[in-house]
């Protein structure tokens, strides 16, 4: 079972910045080969999509966070970022890790994103 180290999240002012990121220690030379994700789910909302990258490094956005949001991979630390700027109230949610390849897929536990003023 792959575990996931979150952090970064926390409560920022509409307009402010946060950076997620998780790691994957236990992962070793597999993280190069997984595609990993960042998810959102709001209360009362179903998980979605925030951003994913390969292992090319192609990126894939939400299209509500495209443009404010970065994904990126760092393979020698087995971990993946989330640069989010610009956060708006809707942005809170918790956010979670993710791992796929084929037919595997691991989720982290999540971190609180909370966008009040």
């Amino acid at each position: 079972q792959v575990q996931f180290v979150e952090s970064g999240g926390g409560l920022v002012q509409p307009g402010g910045s946060l950076t997620l990121a998780c790691a994957a220690p236990g992962m070793g030379i597999w993280f190069n080969m997984y595609t990993m994700g960042w998810y959102r789910q709001a209360p009362g909302k179903q998980r979605e999509l925030v951003a994913t990258i390969t292992t090319g490094g192609t990126t894939n956005y939400a299209g509500s966070v495209k443009g404010r949001f970065t994904i990126s991979r760092d393979n020698a630390k087995n971990t993946v970022y989330l640069q989010m700027n610009n956060l708006q109230n809707e942005d809170t949610a918790v956010y979670l890790c993710n791992a796929y390849r084929n037919s595997a897929q691991y989720w982290g536990q999540g971190t609180q994103v909370t966008v009040s003023s």
